[in-house]
């Protein structure tokens, strides 16, 4: 297994990083908010999972290794692959999943696109005992509010906006994140965000 890449950041794209390692370019897949730590031509360190498939070779990255180890455990649910681990780590911390799971929150799993009201229920069950109990306490101040908007706003490039256009619509919708309890939820953002651009266009 690779554990980890070493090396210059030669290429970023919405959902990916290319690494340069020894002469070679590991590209490895990672959620927006890893991505956006990373800058093109500078040094970076992302702990790996390694996905094989038939027909693939898929290298996933993250930030630090508890993100790596929540990965991997998530996967271990029934009907939960790589991307929808990814997907979940994209919308919630690692600690928000522990405490989400701990407490039966239904409504912080159905945040993450690609996960209804049954599907929610099912993991809260399945990954019950799995993941553990929540490492630190909520961080509080400008880092949350900073990994959201991070967060949307690569998320919406992704989609294919102008810099621009994410900009205004992350703007537009930060009144509703700074007004709602608690960390914010991306996937609800990213639908108030969505329809906010529709308007304007």
């Amino acid at each position: 297994m690779i554990a980890f890449v070493s090396g210059t950041v030669a290429a970023l794209a919405p959902d990916a990083a290319v690494v340069e390692v020894g002469g070679v370019g590991m590209a490895v897949q990672c959620t927006p908010n890893t991505l956006s730590a990373l800058r093109v031509g500078q040094p970076a360190r992302l702990h790996t999972s390694l996905v094989v498939r038939e027909d693939s070779l898929t290298l996933y990255g993250f930030a630090d290794d508890d993100e790596r180890q929540v990965f991997e455990l998530l996967q271990t649910a029934s009907g939960v692959g790589p991307r929808l681990a990814q997907a979940m780590l994209a919308v919630h911390t690692p600690d928000a999943l522990r405490r989400a799971v701990a407490t039966g929150d239904e409504k912080a799993l159905t945040a993450v696109p690609g996960i209804g009201k049954k599907g929610a229920q099912k993991l809260l069950l399945e990954l019950k005992d799995r993941l553990g109990a929540p490492v630190g306490a909520p961080a509080v101040g400008a880092p949350v509010t900073q990994g959201w908007r991070d967060q949307l706003h690569a998320a919406l490039i992704g989609l294919g906006y102008a810099t621009r256009e994410a900009d205004e619509a992350v703007a537009a919708v930060a009144p509703q994140a700074e007004a709602a309890p608690g960390t914010p939820q991306v996937g609800p953002l990213l639908k108030a965000a969505l329809q906010t651009l529709n308007r304007a266009r």
